[in-house]
């Protein structure tokens, strides 16, 4: 049960002092019935909910799939500069978003933006383990000492990696498929850097056991289900 204001400003993005001067109009009905009291408690996922004779929905929490294009920064906030939030479709803004996980600046590739603190916690917490897939495209040729060493976990100035694992997309070994399971900075593109190899271009394209929707260009999002919520988290 949630009190009726809590509910009125999630869904409809308002501020909790709009959503009460909402209800004091009677604005609001539940079940049919117009309700005024800011402090009352409703079912949130049972009570048919209307603004203005429309049916609300509530999520609590809302996840949210971006193909994340470049110049765009994996943050709520950036100053001077453009992020994931920022470039949302206004009907998706709401409180409190912010991207599970960062991509550089010039990545581009699977972004889960939410507002489910505790969820992002689960997905980022290195005990957890939750692997991370990219496409990279290389300025040369990778060999098998490059494979064995990811495999076996490279030192970085700032700690061991952990193992990887890469495949080769096409016969010249210049386009890759790298999957990590963790979040240091800059991780793949310094990990090449140990054998000469610059990074051109860097996607990810799968979190946990999600890919990200083919469909989606860059820039563009969508609602995730919670069948694809679980598949981020319950990938092992």
């Amino acid at each position: 049960m949630e009190r009726i204001d809590k509910v009125i400003s999630v869904a409809l993005n308002v501020s909790r002092t709009d959503a009460r001067a909402i209800l004091k109009k009677g604005l609001v009905t539940v079940n049919g019935s117009v309700e005024k009291n800011i402090g009352a408690r409703v079912d949130e996922h049972k009570a048919d909910i209307c603004f203005n004779g429309s049916k609300i929905n509530y999520n609590k929490f809302v996840y949210i799939m971006m193909n994340k294009p470049k110049g765009v920064i994996s943050a709520s906030e950036g100053g001077s500069e453009k992020t994931v939030v920022d470039i949302l479709p206004q009907e998706m803004k709401r409180k409190n978003l912010f991207p599970a996980g960062r991509l550089d600046k010039d990545t581009t590739g699977f972004v889960l933006i939410t507002d489910d603190g505790d969820f992002a916690h689960r997905i980022l917490s290195p005990k957890n383990h939750i692997p991370k897939t990219y496409i990279a495209t290389l300025d040369k040729p990778f060999d098998d000492d490059l494979v064995n060493a990811f495999e076996q976990g490279i030192e970085l100035t700032d700690g061991l990696c952990m193992p990887a694992q890469i495949l080769a997309l096409n016969d010249e070994k210049t386009v890759a498929q790298v999957t990590i399971k963790q979040g240091m900075y800059h991780q793949i593109k310094r990990m090449f850097k140990k054998f000469s190899i610059t990074v051109i271009e860097l996607k990810r394209v799968k979190m946990g056991g999600l890919f990200l929707d083919e469909s989606l260009d860059y820039g563009d999002c969508r609602y995730m289900s919670q069948e694809e919520i679980n598949l981020v988290e319950n990938c092992k």
